[in-house]
């Protein structure tokens, strides 16, 4: 790690690099569709980010609200959950499977289609050479994609091969099928590498419009905060020490970071360490007292009673239903 002075992306200034901090996959569903026309899929996975990238033909992605979208060779589309959407050869092709949560799949009528459409690893559809191929990566878990980003996305956005291109699709296609040891995380890092090149490329257009806490994250002082609370969240940080770190008084602070970033300084912080709670209750078998510590709650029941006042259910709920 580069640890010169300034070379923390968001002391240069460099607001998307803050941004693009996430997303982190971890065992994202991944498939390689293939499809000869008339298909439609009705997706209703409820996962809170999905890009589809077209091989080969063309696609429609039709949301239940918002406009369509058509793909051809080379275009990407990404869909921002929990809402559903149809992917198909043409809008009017009734649904022929529905695409549940963890990736399950089943006929329109609720009959499993488990198997049914299996093409060898990773692969699904009519036949391995379809006149349409797409590259579909998912991520299952909230966590995995950062709130914020997700609040900065609409529901559909694509991005046209004119303006987009991605030396990755080869890579990720060819690794898509293999069956190596360690192929998961692979997968999982290529997922986040194709999601950031294409979100960069989304944020960079000129009429991009972003919202005001994204430009926080490039002020002086702002800035300087959320970088402080992003190193150290354990850290038993006031507004006031906040301000001194910042270099600006505490009234001043708290105005300037509740206009750029749309909440207060302690609010934001109650958010990030909730959220890396979250994430190690997920992730690890470690006892909530000693998650506690590590994100900045003097117990077990300081944590517990902010955890279900935020996340609506204990951290043991959640640690079970990650499961």
């Amino acid at each position: 790690m580069d640890a010169r002075p300034g070379s923390d992306p968001l002391t240069r200034g460099d607001p998307l690099a803050g941004l693009l901090e996430g997303p982190r996959a971890r065992g994202a569903f991944m498939i390689r569709a293939c499809f000869d026309p008339p298909w439609s899929l009705r997706v209703e996975d409820r996962a809170p980010l999905t890009i589809m990238l077209v091989v080969r033909g063309d696609a429609w992605v039709v949301p239940d609200r918002g406009d369509r979208v058509r793909l051809r060779a080379g275009d990407l589309a990404i869909a921002r959950g929990p809402d559903p959407y149809v992917c198909a050869d043409d809008p009017d092709t009734p649904t022929q499977a529905v695409i549940l949560p963890g990736g399950a799949c089943s006929y329109p009528d609720g009959r499993s289609l488990s198997g049914r459409w299996d093409l060898g690893v990773r692969t699904w559809g009519d036949r391995l050479d379809g006149s349409t191929v797409l590259l579909i990566g998912t991520y299952l878990m909230q966590g995995e994609v950062d709130g914020r980003l997700l609040d900065a996305l609409p529901p559909l956005l694509s991005l046209t091969s004119d303006v987009w291109e991605c030396p990755l699709t080869s890579i990720l296609a060819d690794e898509m099928v293999r069956d190596e040891p360690g192929q998961e995380v692979v997968l999982d890092r290529l997922l986040d590498l194709l999601m950031i090149a294409a979100l960069r490329a989304w944020f960079s257009r000129p009429e991009a419009a972003t919202p005001a806490w994204y430009q926080a994250l490039a002020d002086p002082v702002v800035g300087r905060v959320l970088r402080l609370v992003r190193d150290d969240p354990a850290h038993p940080w006031t507004v006031a020490t906040l301000a001194a770190k910042a270099g600006v008084s505490r009234a001043a602070l708290a105005r300037r970071f509740s206009d750029l970033v749309g909440e207060p300084p302690m609010t934001y912080l109650t958010g990030r360490r909730l959220a890396l709670a979250a994430d190690r209750l997920r992730e690890s078998d470690d006892t909530l007292e000693t998650i506690a510590r590590h994100v900045g709650y003097g117990s077990a029941f300081a944590l517990s009673s902010a955890f279900k006042r935020v996340y609506g259910v204990s951290p043991q709920e959640h640690r079970t239903g990650a499961a």
